[in-house]
């Protein structure tokens, strides 16, 4: 366990660092922050939290850097999230209220990180198997041909075109529709399957077919996988970040969508809106990187995630105040909507 001056010494070391990105000497500390302790006692103090492990000097003769190990500790008992100002929560609540739909609300979202972060920016689609249907519409088109419309309660829309086994006049469409509805609306998609087994069976002979049909591109619909369909933003602030792995590597892990679900990765069932920060070898699938994550949704039903991704030289404070203000406004949104 470390005293209360050596926790200041560190917590020192890399607000300096993440400052400057340059290594950390014991007399510019001493100069900068008010330790009320001479040099030579930082010195000792700086000896002390190297052979711990929560700083190491890059060179010889050198100042210390944060490790991993240092960055965790300050995370976990030395940062407090920086709270935005009045008017960064009012530009996030105008900004993000302005979006059309829940496409507009994703777009919107992970720019807006990528802004207010200078890192990059990860948002996860809501997933449809956690959501509820809200309402079916079906769209003439033609005589044998119907718009299939499914509205979830986050705002999601998903379409398909539908072509009929034979023509139906509009008061069919109407019914069929009518019937959709009163059996789905509410449920969870996840159940949705089971609860339209029998649905034909209300529907009069001669419509079945059709009723059939959308039921089947229904159910084809809900398979897909939106639940990994992610979007990012932000990548031009890798130029000036300092990564211990290669560039190249941060690069094509934000292309593989399967590597960027990992590294958002799952919070507990118990606190689903809890903020995580996995820092550089804590990331096994990209180690080198810090990942600051949390859950979004409607209450305590957690839809999706989003988050930041950066170098281990990351402002942690301001980025853990940003990621729960942005998901905290995503979620008002979803519930208004």
């Amino acid at each position: 366990m470390l005293d209360d001056r050596k926790l200041a010494v560190l917590r020192a070391i890399v607000e300096d660092y993440v400052s400057t990105n340059e290594p950390v000497g014991s007399k510019a500390l001493a100069e900068r922050h008010n330790l009320k302790v001479s040099p030579a006692t930082v010195r000792n103090d700086m000896a002390a939290l190297e052979e711990e492990g929560y700083i190491t000097q890059p060179h010889t003769s050198a100042g210390r850097v944060p490790t991993d190990k240092g960055y965790r500790l300050f995370v976990d008992r030395l940062s407090q999230i920086k709270p935005l100002s009045g008017a960064e929560r009012r530009a996030i609540e105008t900004f993000l209220a302005g979006a059309v739909d829940l496409d507009d609300v994703v777009m919107r979202t992970v720019r807006l990180l990528a802004q207010l972060t200078r890192q990059v920016a990860v948002v996860q689609y809501p997933t449809l198997t956690r959501s509820t249907v809200r309402h079916v519409e079906l769209v003439p088109l033609s005589e044998r041909r119907v718009m299939l419309v499914l509205i979830t309660n986050t705002g999601r829309v998903e379409q398909r075109v539908v072509e009929l086994p034979e023509a139906l006049e509009d008061t069919r469409i109407a019914h069929l529709r009518a019937v959709l509805n009163s059996g789905l609306d509410g449920c969870q998609l996840s159940s949705v399957p089971e609860l339209v087994a029998d649905l034909p069976e209300r529907l009069p002979a001669e419509d079945r077919p059709a009723a059939a049909t959308i039921l089947s591109v229904l159910l084809e619909t809900l398979v897909e996988r939106y639940d990994e369909k992610i979007v990012f933003a932000g990548a031009a602030n890798l130029a000036g970040a300092d990564f211990s792995i290669g560039l190249r590597d941060v690069l094509e892990a934000l292309e593989e969508q399967v590597v960027l679900m990992r590294l958002l990765g799952e919070t507990s069932p118990d606190t689903p809106s809890a903020l995580t920060v996995r820092i550089g070898s804590e990331n096994p699938y990209l180690q080198g990187t810090s990942v600051v994550a949390t859950g979004y949704g409607l209450g305590d039903n957690q839809l999706a995630r989003l988050g930041v991704l950066g170098p281990t030289r990351m402002d942690y404070p301001v980025t853990m105040g940003a990621v729960r203000a942005v998901a905290r406004y995503v979620s008002q949104i979803l519930a208004a909507s």
